[in-house]
């Protein structure tokens, strides 16, 4: 479903603030995947995600998504195969629009919009029928405008958004990291329950190592751009936090102690 074949990307070139983001990244996803993605501060995981995504270009390299090249396609176009939930709960939804009007825009994205504007009895019996399943007590208040939920309301929200047309490839930016450690798992179990059910392939950045094993079927760790370490399968469901520790410690020589992973 999606291949990184070698890809470079520069910041800031020629300046004293030059950094090499990635660096000679490749990476194939199968259809069905759900990766999950650890790395240090500055490893490169958010960098990825926006090359794919098309808010930056690689400075060389391939990628395809689904047997296509989408190396040089704009954002906005890559915009209908994806689907992407961010860090910040405030990003993914319209704060001065009520939750039905939310889903409305997502459910329509791509498809032709003619003068007529309004939800129909159908697309409202939708929605309703999908809010029930987030067992958040949403579907009572679809009325309700989105800037008055809670953060782990409108990430719950948001997510369904980004899956509502079933992308062929969900991004997960760290989209826990700005909730409390009760409502991220009410949040992760959501994730796992919607990947799980549409088949989703999914990359799932995190800096909780402890997530980053319990959820998908595979993981990789990046350091420095590019990937050091990739498990899946049985080997992946006997890994321990330590395991990781270890590994990123005796990669990164000692830079780990300060870095926010060790913080999860």
């Amino acid at each position: 479903m999606l291949v990184l074949e070698n890809i470079y990307k520069t910041f800031n070139k020629n300046t004293v603030n030059e950094k090499l983001a990635i660096n000679g990244l490749s990476l194939r996803l199968e259809k069905g995947d759900f990766v999950t993605v650890i790395g240090g501060n500055g490893a490169g995981k958010s960098t990825m995600l926006n090359l794919i995504a098309g808010v930056y270009l690689p400075d060389s390299g391939k990628i395809l998504l689904d047997g296509e090249p989408i190396t040089n396609l704009p954002e906005y176009k890559r915009a209908k195969y994806l689907g992407r939930v961010f860090q910040d709960p405030m990003m993914g939804t319209a704060a001065n629009m009520e939750i039905q009007e939310n889903l409305a825009l997502a459910y329509r994205r791509g498809k032709r919009r003619g003068l007529r504007w309004g939800i129909t009895k159908e697309e409202k019996q939708l929605y309703m029928e999908m809010l029930k399943d987030l067992n958040l007590g949403l579907e009572s208040r679809m009325s309700t405008k989105v800037g008055l939920l809670s953060g782990g309301q409108r990430q719950a929200l948001t997510l369904l958004m980004a899956t509502l047309q079933k992308p062929k490839l969900l991004l997960l930016d760290e989209h826990t990291a700005a909730l409390d450690p009760k409502t991220a798992e009410r949040v992760l179990e959501l994730t796992r329950q919607i990947v799980t059910a549409n088949s989703l392939t999914t990359l799932m950045v995190t800096h909780n190592m402890k997530h980053a094993i319990q959820y998908g079927n595979r993981l990789i760790m990046m350091y420095e751009g590019r990937i050091i370490y990739d498990v899946s399968g049985e080997e992946k469901s006997r890994l321990k936090v330590a395991d990781l520790l270890q590994k990123f410690e005796s990669i990164s020589k000692g830079e780990f102690a300060n870095d926010r992973m060790i913080l999860s």
